[in-house]
């Protein structure tokens, strides 16, 4: 009877905190009261429905949906393995889940496991140098993990420890960069507030040991979502605006991510707006705000981003991401529920939907969180609303994606040595090659796990061009890299004059 008690209280609290418009309009229906409680008691949502999906879901035309995977409460955060498995967060199961990769081409994973649990609330995963990294609300941990086999070989191990997940939005995000570092984003403990722990409301960059953290960036009040555009480099961020300001103000942000910057949060709002209920900021004479790279709808909530290979795609994809927006929990018609793809064009930042259909009139049957790209050049969408898996493909439907049966093994030097190597910086190229070779974890298939593919002796065997060939049209199971030219060959001069 007292648990019965405290629940309807619970209830009865939820209830008082539902936006007062919602209560005016009258337009609290089953399925926005349903997702209301989702956000703030943890309510799942209803079952995806295979065939259901079909119907209501929309995608540029030539491409294709499928309901890849359910039966996964809280899907959070994705990355893919070498060996094509997809690894999976659930923050509040405390666990983080590997699917086996579709080899007998079924459309679903062969098999789903939990790959380690009893985390705290964990959400930000990566593999590099042959571990896979977690970041739990309040430390980042790793573990050796061996591709080939999707096993922990090792124990988990705490790298940093003592943050605060207190208020809000406690969850951490981990993301290695190009340069071999460790990223971190941070939101805010409140809605405005003035955060007591100055890494709160930041983006930080560690060693991949944890060591020499530093903030980099502030003012961001929820990047949850961040990646770095292939073909420059630049660092991009996505970050949810505040609430309690009306329907349509402020905007949430897609930020280009500058060392030293400070992004506005809690003083400034959108393009540099004065935060009603903050008052001037304290350091004015010390900062300017940074506005946005881009400004989507408010309270859409983007998370997860992810930068694509569109090789294949139809024209206009050249430069582009995909961001997975929430959708709203506090606005009187809910908005958002979507992927949105963002095309970096002569004008700017173009945005236009990619997949829609997660909420139809208010009736919401989803809310995309991450976006990954396979091995198998085909889209992956969480969803932890519904609790499943979403997968895109342009063209035939291909859902199989298997190893060849062999690699040949042929010799392809350079007859002559490329014209691109007179006048070369070789170690410059050499270092930025080291780096590109770390951030995609090469080491866990080609030096770590039980049957690494040892690349000793390289030079023996391949040119540069024919390095170049391989990255440029890989065997599987190795996957396409998002690599422009200059990178190809920064990773081939490494390759080829490293000692073995």
């Amino acid at each position: 009877m007292r648990k019965l008690l405290i629940g309807v209280a619970a209830v009865v609290g939820l209830l008082a905190c539902i936006p007062l418009a919602l209560l005016a309009t009258g337009t609290i229906d089953s399925s926005s009261l349903r997702m209301i409680l989702n956000v703030m008691a943890g309510l799942d949502g209803p079952p995806p429905n295979a065939a259901a999906i079909e119907q209501r879901f929309k995608l540029p035309q030539g491409f294709s949906l499928q309901l890849y995977a359910s039966d996964l409460p809280k899907a959070r955060f994705m990355r893919f393995t070498a060996g094509g498995d997809l690894l999976l967060s659930r923050p509040h199961s405390g666990d983080i889940m590997l699917l086996r990769r579709d080899a007998d081409g079924d459309g679903h994973p062969d098999a789903v496991e939990t790959v380690i649990d009893g985390l705290k609330r964990p959400l930000g995963i990566d593999l590099f140098g042959g571990y896979l990294y977690i970041a739990e609300s309040n430390r980042i941990g790793r573990a050796t993990f061996d591709s080939a086999t999707g096993k922990l070989t090792g124990d988990y191990v705490p790298l940093v420890e003592g943050f605060t997940d207190n208020g809000t939005h406690w969850s951490k995000t981990l993301r290695f960069g190009p340069d071999g570092q460790l990223y971190l984003a941070q939101g805010t403990t409140c809605n405005v507030c003035v955060e007591e722990d100055a890494r709160r409301n930041t983006l930080m960059r560690f060693r991949p040991d944890g060591s020499a953290g530093k903030i980099i960036a502030t003012g961001l009040r929820n990047s949850v979502g961040f990646d770095w555009a292939p073909w420059s480099g630049e660092l991009y961020a996505t970050d949810n605006g505040r609430d309690l300001l009306g329907d349509d103000f402020p905007p949430c942000e897609l930020n280009r991510i500058e060392e030293g910057r400070f992004y506005g949060w809690p003083y400034y709002n959108g393009d540099n707006v004065p935060d009603p209920d903050m008052g001037p900021d304290p350091l004015a004479a010390e900062r300017e705000p940074t506005a946005p790279a881009h400004g989507f709808r408010a309270h859409n909530a983007p998370l997860g981003m992810t930068f694509v290979d569109t090789s294949g795609w139809p024209p206009g994809y050249e430069h582009a991401a995909l961001v997975a927006l929430h959708g709203s929990w506090n606005r009187s018609t809910p908005d958002g529920y979507k992927v949105v793809s963002l095309h970096w064009t002569d004008k700017g930042i173009e945005e236009r939907d990619f997949l829609t259909g997660f909420n139809q009139d208010g009736d919401i049957r989803g809310r995309p969180v991450d976006v990954a790209q396979g091995p198998d050049g085909a889209i992956y969408i969480s969803d932890d609303y519904a609790g499943a898996i979403y997968r895109v493909t342009y063209g035939a439907r291909d859902t199989a994606w298997s190893p060849p049966a062999s690699t040949p093994a042929a010799s392809r030097l350079d007859p002559t040595p490329p014209d691109w190597l007179a006048g070369a910086d070789l170690p410059a190229m050499a270092e930025r090659g080291a780096a590109l070779y770390g951030f995609h974890g090469c080491r866990s298939c080609h030096e770590e796990g039980e049957n690494p593919k040892l690349l000793t002796r390289l030079q023996d065997r391949l040119g540069y061009n024919a390095v170049i060939d391989v990255l440029k049209a890989p065997q599987s199971p190795m996957p396409v890299f998002p690599l422009d030219e200059a990178q190809q060959r920064e990773l081939a001069v490494f390759l080829l004059n490293r000692p073995d």
